[in-house]
C-alpha cells in the first residue's frame, strides 16, 4: 500500500491519451528518468475518431505547460482561431435568427451587471443591439471575420480571448511526436488483449499481443468508447443521459474551400435543423461540417438531405462518416488504480466543445494531484470522482439550456426538449431563480464550474429569455455606470474593427513568418 506511484501506463492514444501523457510527463519531469515513467500503449489497428475539432481557451495554457510553440502548433495541426460560437436559427428558425456565445466576459462584468440595463433599454426601444453585441466587442470581430490578435502579438497573448479549431488527427500525431521526443513518454504500439488483476482488485498489468506484459502502478483508460479498463474490466456502469440529450447520431464531412483565399470563420457556427443542428468549423485548408440529430425524430436519409442542402453542390464529391453518439458518462471515473479520461469516461454531444476541455481538466488534476503512493490513492480518487461528476452534470445542464429556450415548433424534437420531464431538476431550479435575477457567480456554489455565469447570460438573453425586475428595481438605478460600460464596449468595437486583420490574413502570416515567442 505504500508503494510509490512511479509507473504510469496509459492505454489508448488520440487526443485524450497524448494530452494526458504530456501533462503528467511535463509536470513530473519524466524526461529526467528519475521520478516517474509514463508509457502509452496504442493499438496499431484502431483508428482515432478524429472529429473533435473545437477547443476552449484553456488549450492555450495546456500547450504552454507542455512546452509547445504556438507557431508550430498552428502550422502542423491546420489550426485556426476560435472566438466563440454563433447559434443560427435556434430560437425561431428564421434566416435572421442568431445569437453569439463569445469567449469574453461582458463589459464591466464584476463591476455591474449589464443584463438588467440591457433588457430595460431594449424594452424602452433605447437599444437595438443583441445582448452579446451590446456588452462584448467579440461579436463584431466574429461577424467581420477578424482574428483575435495581430502578427506582432506574442504567442498565446491576445487582443480578444480565443481558443482553436484544429485537425484532430494531425493534433494527435503532433502531440505524440512532442511527448516522445521532448517529454520522455514511452510509446508502445500494441493491442491490449487481456488485463491482470492484483489481489486487492487493482490492475496489476496488461497483456499485449505485440509487446508482452506491461506492469503499472496507475492505469489511465483512454481506450475510447469501449472503455476497456474502467468499463469492461472494472465493470463501472454507464449512466445514460439520452433521456435529457436526444442527439444520438452524427454525419460528418470535410468541405474544401472554394478558393485558397476564402474567408475563415473565427467562430464555430451551429445552425439548428428540424431535429438537431449542423456544426461548421473553419480550418486553414478546409471546413469540418457535420449534422448531429436525433434518429427518433428524423431518418438518416432526411438528415443526409439537410446536410447536403447546407453544404451545397460540393456535397456530391464528399465522403460522409456516420458516428453514433451515446450521451452519458461512467458512474465514477476513478476506481482502484484506474482512471478514465476522454471517451472512455463518457461523451455528450459536441454543442459547446466540452469533450477536449474535459480531457484537459482531467489530465491537469491527475498530473497535479498524482498520489505519492497507493495508500492515499483512494482519497485522490474520491476527490476526482466528486469533481468530475459535478462537472459532467453541469455540462448536461448547460447543453440542455440551449434546447429548452427554443420556440421552434417544426418538429416534435423541439417540443420534446421543452418537456419539463426531460429537464434536470438542477436546471429547473436555476431557471426559476433567473426569472427574478440575472445569472451571477453567486448562483454557482462550486469552484469546479465549467461554464461561468456569463455563459448562461449569453445563452439566456441571446435566446430571448426575460428576467422580471419588478421585485428588484434597485438593480436598475446605476444607469450612468451602465451607460458608461455600454459606451466603452462600443469604443472597443470601433477600435478592434479598425486594427485587427482577417482570420485568414493572420493565419497566412503565421505560416510564413511565425509569431513572436514569449
Amino acid at each position: 500500500m505504500n508503494n510509490k506511484i512511479s509507473n504510469i501506463v496509459i492505454v489508448g492514444g488520440g487526443t485524450a491519451g497524448w494530452l494526458t501523457a504530456g501533462r503528467i510527463a511535463a509536470h513530473h519531469r519524466a524526461q529526467d528518468g528519475k521520478h516517474i515513467r509514463v508509457t502509452l500503449i496504442e493499438s496499431p489497428n484502431i483508428p482515432i475518431i478524429g472529429v473533435g475539432e473545437g477547443t476552449w481557451p484553456t488549450m492555450r495554457s495546456t500547450l504552454m505547460k507542455l512546452g509547445i510553440s504556438e507557431t508550430d502548433f498552428i502550422r502542423e495541426c491546420d489550426a485556426s482561431f476560435k472566438q466563440g460560437a454563433k447559434f443560427a436559427r435556434w430560437v425561431t428558425g428564421t434566416a435572421d435568427d442568431f445569437y453569439y456565445h463569445p469567449l469574453m466576459l461582458p463589459q464591466g462584468f464584476g463591476k455591474t451587471n449589464l443584463a438588467a440595463h440591457w433588457q430595460a433599454a431594449r424594452t424602452k426601444k433605447q437599444l437595438q443591439k443583441s445582448f452579446s453585441d451590446a456588452t462584448c466587442f467579440q461579436e463584431a470581430v466574429c461577424e467581420q471575420g477578424l482574428a483575435p490578435k495581430l502578427i506582432t502579438t506574442p504567442e498565446f497573448n491576445s487582443v480578444a480571448n480565443y481558443a482553436y479549431h484544429l485537425n484532430a488527427g494531425k493534433f494527435s500525431t503532433f502531440l505524440q511526436k512532442h511527448c516522445c521526443t521532448k517529454l520522455g513518454v514511452q510509446h508502445v504500439l500494441a493491442d491490449v488483449i487481456s488485463i491482470n488483476s492484483a489481489d486487492n482488485g487493482d490492475i496489476a498489468s496488461v497483456n499485449t499481443a505485440q509487446a508482452g506484459t506491461i506492469e503499472g502502478d496507475l492505469f489511465i483508460d483512454c481506450s475510447g468508447f469501449q472503455s476497456l479498463l474502467l468499463g469492461q474490466h472494472l465493470q463501472v456502469p454507464f449512466i445514460d443521459c439520452s433521456d435529457v440529450l436526444f442527439i444520438d447520431t452524427a454525419l460528418a464531412v470535410q468541405v474544401p474551400y472554394e478558393s485558397e483565399d476564402a474567408p475563415i470563420a473565427s467562430h464555430t457556427i451551429s445552425t439548428a435543423q428540424d431535429a438537431g443542428w449542423i456544426w461548421d468549423i473553419g480550418l486553414i485548408h478546409r471546413r469540418g461540417v457535420g449534422h448531429v440529430y436525433s434518429s427518433h425524430h428524423i431518418s438518416e436519409e432526411q438528415a443526409t438531405e439537410r446536410l447536403q442542402d447546407y453544404v451545397g453542390a460540393a456535397f456530391k464529391n464528399l465522403t460522409v462518416r456516420k458516428i453514433p453518439i451515446h450521451s452519458g458518462h461512467r458512474q465514477i471515473f476513478w476506481k482502484n488504480n484506474c482512471v478514465a479520461v476522454g471517451l472512455s469516461a463518457g461523451f455528450l454531444e459536441p454543442l459547446e466543445a466540452s469533450a477536449i476541455v474535459l480531457v484537459e481538466l482531467s489530465a491537469s488534476m491527475i498530473a497535479e494531484q498524482l498520489p505519492a503512493c497507493r495508500e492515499v490513492m483512494g482519497i485522490t480518487a474520491k476527490r476526482f470522482n466528486d469533481t468530475f461528476r459535478y462537472r459532467w452534470e453541469r455540462i448536461i445542464d448547460f447543453l440542455k439550456l440551449h434546447y429548452i429556450l427554443s420556440k421552434r415548433t417544426d418538429n416534435s424534437f423541439w417540443s420534446d426538449n421543452r418537456d419539463p420531464a426531460t429537464i434536470p431538476h438542477s436546471l429547473l431550479e436555476l431557471m426559476q431563480l433567473w426569472r427574478y435575477h440575472p445569472p451571477g457567480d453567486h448562483d454557482f456554489t462550486s469552484n469546479n464550474e465549467v461554464f461561468p455565469a456569463a455563459s448562461y447570460q449569453y445563452v439566456l438573453y441571446g435566446m430571448g429569455f426575460e428576467t422580471d425586475y419588478s421585485y428588484s428595481q434597485h438593480l436598475l438605478q446605476d444607469v450612468a455606470v451602465a451607460q458608461e460600460q455600454f459606451s466603452k464596449n462600443q469604443k472597443n468595437i470601433e477600435q478592434v474593427v479598425r486594427s485587427l486583420p482577417s482570420n485568414r490574413e493572420l493565419l497566412t502570416k503565421i505560416h510564413l513568418h511565425g509569431l513572436q515567442t514569449i
